[in-house]
């Protein structure tokens, strides 16, 4: 009989700002999850070009330190105010293009879909989300910002989506299920 070999990985998630960005590093060991890093990065600088290099360095420096295998990201929302949903979504590019220069794979999802993943419920508020993630990596504490939660339930949403070909709409996710669960098909 094989020995089971327990997949590792670590994710880093962001909840870009330009004001304050959330940001959560997810490690995952076969079943376990922890975190070891959340915070934020706050931008006092009223220079708005200077706050998209200050996002872009800072999540460099995140990479660099924690050697994430995938990087998750909340998209914009659609809100009424299209300028702040052009700024957020500069913020947005601003941190992929760090991982993308790092060849790190990038993932995608609506602040509902996190919300739906983590609580259950896509309506769930910053609180509600907040108190699951103590709950699935053994926080002690809740954050005084909860841009950091919601950092890093972006990367716990990543890695519920990518783990269960159910919930994903990915083919190779399908395969993936089927290779590994040949008593399964009928």
């Amino acid at each position: 009989m094989k020995p089971k070999v327990v997949k590792e990985k670590v994710i880093l998630g962001i909840d870009p700002g330009t004001n304050v960005m959330g940001y959560g590093v997810l490690h995952v060991m076969g079943d376990k999850l922890s975190t070891p890093g959340l915070g934020v990065v706050q931008m006092k600088e009223p220079d708005y070009g200077l706050k998209l290099k200050i996002i872009f360095e800072r999540t460099t420096k995140l990479i660099e330190e924690y050697q994430p295998d995938e990087f998750a990201v909340e998209a914009p929302f659609f809100g009424k105010n299209v300028q702040s949903m052009l700024k957020l979504g500069r913020a947005q590019g601003v941190a992929m293009a760090a991982a993308l220069v790092k060849n790190i794979p990038i993932a995608e999802y609506s602040p509902r879909k996190i919300k739906q993943s983590i609580t259950g419920n896509g309506a769930a508020s910053k609180e509600q989300v907040a108190a699951m993630i103590k709950t699935l990596v053994n926080l002690e504490e809740t954050p005084k910002f909860l841009d950091a939660t919601d950092g890093l339930a972006v990367a716990i949403c990543h890695h519920f989506q990518s783990s269960n070909p159910i919930s994903g709409s990915s083919k190779k996710g399908w395969d993936s299920f089927l290779k590994n669960n040949p008593d399964r098909i009928k």
